[in-house]
C-alpha cells in the first residue's frame, strides 16, 4: 500500500482483515513508526484496529519492500496549488513502483486525478522498466471512495469502481477488491478515472447550488432551511444538499480542478464546475462579512469584538483540517480587526503560515467572553440547546441549531 493516510489505510486495514499480508509505503516516518507500534495516524482508523492486525500488518520508509509484494496500490496524494493540479507525489510513487517492478504484480492506481493519466502518464513511466503492462504485468485504476467521519459507508459497504488496461487486468483488480466490497466493472481505465471526477463534481456544483441559494434566501429574509426541509418532501427529481461555510477537504475543492485544468489544454470548456468552484470558494468571505455586519448591527465593532468558531476541522465528527472553510473565515475576520479563538473537540486549533487561532480549552467560559459564537461544524459533541443558552449570540451556519440560533445562514 503506496500511502498509509485516510485512503490508504483504511483499505489495508480490511485488507489485513481479509487474510492479506499488507505492509504499507510512506514517506512520513512519524506515520509508519505509529504503524509498527500498533497506533493509528489517522482518526478514522483506531488504534484496536492496528493492534488487532499484528503480524498481518506493518509499515515501511523502505520502497525496496514493494519488490515482495503481489499487488501494489498506489494511494499517493494529489493536490491542487493554486488553481493547478500538483501530479508531482503520484509521479514519485509510480517511479518507486517502477524501480521494483516484476513480472506479474497487478499495480492499482487510487489517487485521483484527470481522466488518461494512468495510461498516458503512468503506465509509461512504469514500463521504463522495460515491462510491458496488459503482458508482464497488470494494472488498473480503481478511484479510492473515503468519506471520514461517515460511520454507514466505508470501505466494506461502499462498492467500488474498476477499470483496467486488459480484461485480464480488470480480472484481477475485481478479484482483488472483492475481499472487501462489491465491485463495478468499467469498460476501461478512463471511465473509472472520469467517474470519480463525476462524483465529486456532482457534489461540488449541487453544494454550489444551496450555498448561493442560501446567499440568495438571506437577501430575501426567507429561511433556507424550512425551504430545503420542505423541497426534500417530494420523493422524486430532488436531492437534498445543505449550504455550509464552505467546502474543504482533499476531494470537494480540488477533484473537478483536474478536469478543469486538463480540458483547457485540449481547448475545451468546463463551465458548470468552473462556477461552482468560485461559488463555493467565496463562501467563507461571504460568512465573515455576515459576522461583521451582526456584530456592527448589534452595536459590537468588529474591531473590539470576540468571535468564537465552534468546529473548525472540514467536516463534522472528523480531525481531518484540510482546506478547512474555518481558515479563510478567520483570516478574514482578524484582517477586520476582530478578536479570534476557537473550539473543537478534534483539532488543535488553526494554523497557517505566519499565524495562528489558538483552540480554547473551557467552552462555557468561551461561549460567555465572545460577542458571537460561530457554528461551523456540527460535531456530535455540541449540544445545541446549551448554546443556544450559553452563547451571547450564536450565528449557525450548519443547520443544527437553527431553531435556538439568532443568526442563521
Amino acid at each position: 500500500m503506496v500511502g498509509i493516510g485516510y485512503a490508504g489505510l483504511p483499505l489495508a486495514v480490511e485488507l489485513g482483515r481479509a487474510g492479506n499480508r499488507v505492509t504499507g509505503l510512506d514517506i512520513d516516518q512519524e506515520r509508519v513508526d505509529l504503524v509498527n507500534s500498533g497506533r493509528s495516524p489517522v482518526d478514522t482508523v483506531t488504534d484496536g484496529d492496528i493492534r488487532g492486525l499484528e503480524g498481518r500488518l506493518d509499515a515501511s520508509t523502505d520502497p525496496s519492500v514493494l519488490a515482495e509484494c503481489e499487488v501494489v496500490v498506489v494511494c499517493a496524494p494529489t493536490p491542487v496549488r493554486g488553481d493547478r493540479p500538483d501530479l508531482g507525489p503520484l509521479l514519485g510513487a509510480t517511479k518507486s513502483v517502477r524501480d521494483r517492478l516484476r513480472p506479474g504484480q497487478l499495480v492499482i492506481v487510487e489517487s485521483t486525478t484527470h481522466p488518461g493519466t494512468t495510461d498516458s502518464l503512468l503506465l509509461p513511466v512504469l514500463e521504463e522498466s522495460g515491462l510491458e503492462g496488459g503482458t508482464d504485468f497488470n494494472i488498473a485504476y480503481s478511484p479510492e471512495r473515503i468519506d471520514p467521519g461517515n460511520t454507514r459507508y466505508g470501505i466494506t459497504t461502499t462498492p467500488r469502481v474498476v477499470g483496467g488496461l486488459t480484461e485480464v487486468c480488470t480480472d484481477r483488480a475485481v478479484a482483488f477488491y472483492r475481499q472487501v466490497t462489491e465491485v463495478h466493472r468499467t469498460r476501461g481505465m478512463r471511465e473509472a478515472e472520469a467517474a470519480k471526477i463525476l462524483e465529486n463534481t456532482y457534489r461540488q456544483v449541487n453544494i454550489a447550488l444551496v450555498n448561493e441559494f442560501a446567499q440568495l434566501c438571506h437577501s430575501m429574509d426567507i429561511n433556507v432551511w424550512d425551504t430545503i426541509e420542505a423541497a426534500a418532501t417530494k420523493p422524486y427529481g430532488f436531492t437534498s444538499f445543505r449550504p455550509g461555510p464552505g467546502v474543504g477537504g482533499h476531494c470537494i475543492p480540488a477533484d473537478p480542478l483536474y478536469l478543469v485544468h486538463h480540458v483547457a489544454t485540449m481547448g475545451l470548456p468546463f463551465h458548470m464546475a468552473e462556477t461552482a468552484h468560485k461559488v463555493n470558494e467565496g463562501m467563507p468571505l461571504w460568512v465573515a462579512d455576515r459576522i461583521v455586519k451582526d456584530l456592527e448591527a448589534s452595536g459590537t465593532p468588529a474591531d473590539t469584538a470576540t468571535v468564537l468558531l465552534l468546529g473548525v476541522t472540514y467536516k463534522a465528527d472528523t480531525a481531518d483540517t484540510r482546506h478547512t472553510p474555518a481558515l479563510p473565515i478567520a483570516r478574514t475576520l482578524l484582517e477586520r480587526g476582530v478578536r479570534v479563538v476557537c473550539h473543537d473537540p478534534y483539532a488543535d486549533g488553526l494554523d497557517w503560515p505566519g499565524g495562528r487561532v489558538e483552540s480554547v480549552p473551557d467552552l462555557d467560559e468561551a461561549l460567555a467572553e465572545a460577542d458571537m459564537t460561530v457554528l461551523l461544524q456540527r460535531h456530535k459533541e455540541y449540544d445545541t440547546e446549551r448554546l443556544g443558552r450559553r452563547a451571547r449570540r450564536l450565528f449557525d451556519t450548519s443547520g443544527a441549531a437553527a431553531d435556538v440560533a439568532g443568526v442563521v445562514l
